[in-house]
């Protein structure tokens, strides 16, 4: 079996897998529907060439373990921060847009950046440009914690080899 053929086989076995578990209705228009936009998502991503490109494998290593650890404690904490600003009776937050240089991270690494900084409450990705990261921080020590860079170190060590 060519390598593209079982590239697109698998694939599609895990997005509709995917669709059938998060879905949790298996009524026969739900399931007609699930494989259609299957079909859609499938043939848009060949079209993208998404197929004939070599795709990073996400390992699990101990790096993305560690990481994937430090990231829920950082989730945790700022969920307390957030949590601490929206119980105030008065509002002090101060929001600021933040530029965090893309240097010469991979397209993964800032995949993974963008994650990261989306996933953590308090701050939100916006764009990626050649050249930045453009991300809004709720509070000005979450500003200045992206700033320092911890996180985009912390994705660059355990991703080098993407």
């Amino acid at each position: 079996m060519s390598s593209l053929l079982s590239r697109l086989i698998m694939t599609g076995l895990i997005f509709s897998v995917s669709w059938l578990l998060w879905s949790g209705m298996y009524k026969p228009l739900l399931l007609s529907l699930g494989a259609l936009s299957v079909a859609i998502t499938m043939i848009l991503a060949y079209r993208m060439r998404f197929f004939k490109v070599r795709v990073y494998a996400l390992r699990f290593s101990l790096g993305i373990m560690q990481y994937w650890g430090w990231l829920f404690v950082e989730v945790i904490k700022s969920s307390l921060v957030v949590a601490g600003e929206v119980l105030k009776p008065t509002i002090s937050v101060k929001p600021k847009l933040v530029r965090i240089p893309r240097a010469s991270r991979s397209d993964f690494q800032t995949m993974m950046l963008g994650n990261s900084i989306t996933l953590t409450p308090g701050t939100i990705t916006l764009d990626v440009d050649d050249d930045v990261i453009l991300v809004h921080a709720l509070t000005k020590d979450g500003a200045d914690d992206l700033l320092a860079g911890n996180m985009a170190k912390r994705v660059d060590a355990f991703s080098e080899d993407a």
